[in-house]
């Protein structure tokens, strides 16, 4: 608006719609990665109180995880697994189970 020249005005407008451009671009792929892999070391202001906490529950969780995937390597029934999945709560446990049962359905097949 401190410019009368409209060529010039045009070009910081266009570079302000670049910029807008980018910066939108470069949220969504912060998005994107976000949603495809854990929160690990992210030290966000707000949430340093409960970190400990969530990083226990997230140790217990894999612990869990771990636990879980020694037992479905000794289950060679697919309906047995299949009854697990039925009974799974959580979506990483549930997709131990359906990668075990696709295991084993490769090993009938050979």
């Amino acid at each position: 608006e401190a410019t009368l020249d409209l060529a010039e005005r045009r070009r910081i407008r266009s570079a302000i719609r670049e910029l807008q451009r980018q910066e939108l671009e470069r949220d969504e792929e912060a998005l994107a990665s976000k949603r495809f892999r854990p929160e690990r070391g992210s030290h966000r202001q707000d949430d340093k109180e409960n970190w400990p906490q969530s990083r226990h529950l997230e140790e217990e969780q894999q612990a869990a995880l771990a636990a879980l995937s020694g037992q479905l390597e000794a289950i060679t029934d697919v309906e047995e697994l299949t009854k697990l999945l039925r009974a799974a709560g959580e979506y990483e446990e549930r997709k131990l189970i359906r990668a075990a049962i696709r295991k084993l359905r490769a090993e009938e097949i050979e």
